[in-house]
C-alpha cells in the first residue's frame, strides 16, 4: 500500500513540475532556423509580475489518476471503491493546486516604444533585466522577447 501511494504521489509531482521556461534566453528545439522578425526599441515601463500556467487540467487528472489508485488500496470490495472515488476526488484538487504552485514563476512585463513611435508591451522571465530609456530589440516570430541593445 504505501509503495502505491509513494508512486502515485511521485507521479502527480513529477508531472505537474514541469513549467515552462519563460526566460529571454531559453529557445525551443522547434524554434531553431526559423527567421523572425527584429524591431528597434527603447524601453519605457517596466513592472514585476506572475506569471502561471492558465491550464490546470493536467495535475487535477495526474492527480485524480493518483489518488483513485492510492484510495483503492483502502479496504477491500465497497471500501476500496469508496476509497479510490475519495482519493480521485482529494487526488484531483490536490493536483490542481499543486500544478498551480509548481508553475508560477516571477516574470517581467515590459512596454517598449519602437523607432516609428508605436508601442507594444511583453512579458517574459528575468534573466535579461532592463531599465527604462534603455535601448533593446524586439524579437517577434513564434515567441517574442526583448533583448538589450549591445
Amino acid at each position: 500500500m504505501k509503495n502505491k501511494l509513494l508512486a502515485a504521489s511521485a507521479f502527480v509531482f513529477l508531472a505537474t513540475a514541469c513549467a515552462p521556461n519563460i526566460n529571454s534566453n531559453h529557445y525551443a528545439t522547434s524554434s531553431t532556423g526559423a527567421v523572425g522578425q527584429v524591431l528597434a526599441c527603447t524601453v519605457v515601463s517596466v513592472r514585476q509580475v506572475n506569471v502561471s500556467s492558465s491550464d490546470s487540467s493536467t495535475g487535477a487528472v495526474l492527480g485524480a489518476i493518483g489518488g483513485g489508485v492510492a484510495g483503492s488500496t483502502i479496504g477491500h470490495g465497497r471500501g476500496s471503491l469508496l476509497g479510490a472515488l475519495g482519493g480521485a476526488a482529494l487526488g484531483g484538487l490536490a493536483g490542481e493546486y499543486a500544478q498551480e504552485g509548481l508553475s508560477r514563476q516571477a516574470g517581467v512585463e515590459y512596454i517598449v516604444k519602437l523607432d516609428n513611435g508605436t508601442m507594444r508591451t511583453i512579458t517574459q522571465g528575468t534573466d535579461v533585466y532592463m531599465q527604462p530609456g534603455q535601448k533593446c530589440y524586439l524579437l517577434y516570430g513564434d515567441q517574442s522577447r526583448i533583448i538589450p541593445a549591445n
